[in-house]
């Protein structure tokens, strides 16, 4: 039995066949000027046999929620990641680019260029050579797209066919600009990639409290509106993958 339980933003628990795959773990009820619209995720979020790491932004790679997985479970990170982030030596590392192809705890993994920022900070111009990635990974009997945050790429179509995609569709404001996918062009994403299932994250988790009270336009539409874009898009299209915008911690089975 395959499932997926999403923990909020682009923290999932991915199981596979054979394995737990955890994405971007962010387990913080605070981030910076971002505040968590839903609990923490539980102690359940934390049991994984794998981690994958997207990119360096604080929000995906979090180090107070990484030290929460025990120090036997390996992580994935776009290579540099290691010399970048201090802290980050708790747990195995394997370090990978666009184009690797490795396999971790009964899982291979396929690294996927990402059209987004890679650097720790965005102001910074240290570590601008740490990629921002994705991935496609399999146990041999589930498998899965997560592009990480990406703009949109035309070479989405040659990612061959997986059960599960797991795209972006949201953020938090003031605008996506041309490094997130919005409902529709994840909707379009997942069309190009084909898919059994399509899972809505990175929305609806985090906003900055002031933000809200100035830009309530920019709330509705990044933030409350995208699953409602993200249903429509996908009947409008035609979409052949069943679209999931799952409640915070409920774990639908792939079935």
């Amino acid at each position: 039995m395959s499932a997926v339980t999403w923990w909020g933003h682009s923290s999932m628990t991915l199981e596979l066949g054979g394995a737990k795959v955890a994405t971007d773990p962010l387990m913080t009820a605070r981030l910076y000027h971002l505040r968590r619209s839903v609990p923490e995720p539980p102690e359940a979020a934390s049991l994984a046999d794998l981690v994958l790491v997207s990119h360096l932004h604080h929000d995906h790679l979090h180090l107070p929620s990484l030290a929460r997985f025990g120090t036997d479970v390996p992580v994935v990170v776009p290579r540099g990641a290691a010399g970048a982030v201090k802290g980050l030596t708790r747990h195995e590392l394997v370090e990978v680019a666009p184009g690797d192809s490795v396999h971790v705890a009964g899982v291979r993994v396929d690294v996927l260029p990402a059209t987004h920022d890679g650097r720790r900070d965005k102001l910074s111009r240290r570590h601008h050579d740490v990629p921002a990635v994705g991935f496609r990974f399999t146990d041999g009997t589930t498998s899965v797209w997560y592009p990480g945050d990406t703009g949109v790429r035309s070479d989405f179509a040659s990612v061959d066919p997986v059960d599960l995609a797991a795209v972006p569709i949201g953020g938090w404001g003031p605008s996506l600009g041309d490094e997130h996918l919005d409902p529709e062009e994840a909707v379009a994403a997942v069309a190009d990639v084909g898919a059994r299932w399509a899972l809505a994250v990175h929305y609806g988790t985090y906003w900055p409290l002031a933000l809200r009270r100035l830009r309530p336009a920019n709330h509705r539409r990044l933030f409350v509106s995208p699953p409602q874009r993200f249903h429509r898009a996908a009947r409008e299209s035609g979409l052949d993958a069943v679209a999931l915008t799952p409640a915070f911690g409920e774990r639908v089975v792939l079935e």
